[in-house]
């Protein structure tokens, strides 16, 4: 019966934590007009919500420094389960383009910033919203009606088998390892 009274005691600051994070992601991603709530993924904003404000650093991969591509990675491999590797437009080749009209929560939006080539990737996250790697405020969200986004907006993808979060398989550009 202690025991018992040790771990509910020992338990309730877990679950008031969690709930105070909950009412915080819902209030921050309110901003953007968008609910965890309702999300498809709701890991998905829990992983974007602790990256958000992340330092740029070309080639970064921790919380740091981290480019474009290396958040993108990031996220992937701990929402999806998917093994991204490479830059933007190796991660490009490596997707199912599907129309703008179309992205869902997590599907990948491509820019093509520098020299003509893809050179920018996002993660889409619902009403127009995606988060990203900036070069001058690191990871943030942003709107693809921004007029930036807009022009040099190039496609949208879609990782086979990204819409399966959180099961025990992993997979490399969508194939089982």
């Amino acid at each position: 019966m202690k025991k018992n009274i040790t771990i509910a005691f020992l338990l309730i600051p877990c679950l008031i934590f969690s709930q105070t994070k909950r009412v915080a992601l819902n209030k921050y991603f309110s901003y953007y007009h968008l609910s965890v709530d309702s999300a498809e993924t709701p890991n998905l904003y829990y992983q974007v919500y602790n990256w958000i404000g992340a330092k740029y650093k070309y080639s970064g991969d921790t919380k740091k420094g981290i480019d474009c591509s290396g958040f993108t990675t990031e996220i992937y491999k701990h929402v999806y389960c998917i093994e991204l590797t490479g830059g933007s437009g190796d991660i490009y080749k490596h997707v199912t383009p599907i129309n703008k009209m179309d992205l869902k929560e997590g599907d990948l939006v491509f820019f093509k910033i520098y020299k003509g080539r893809i050179s920018h990737v996002g993660i889409f996250l619902g009403k127009n919203k995606f988060v990203h790697a900036t070069t001058q405020h690191g990871v943030i969200i942003s709107d693809l009606n921004e007029d930036y986004y807009k022009k040099y907006y190039f496609k949208a993808g879609r990782i086979i088998n990204q819409h399966q979060p959180n099961d025990n398989n992993s997979y490399t550009y969508g194939k089982a390892n």
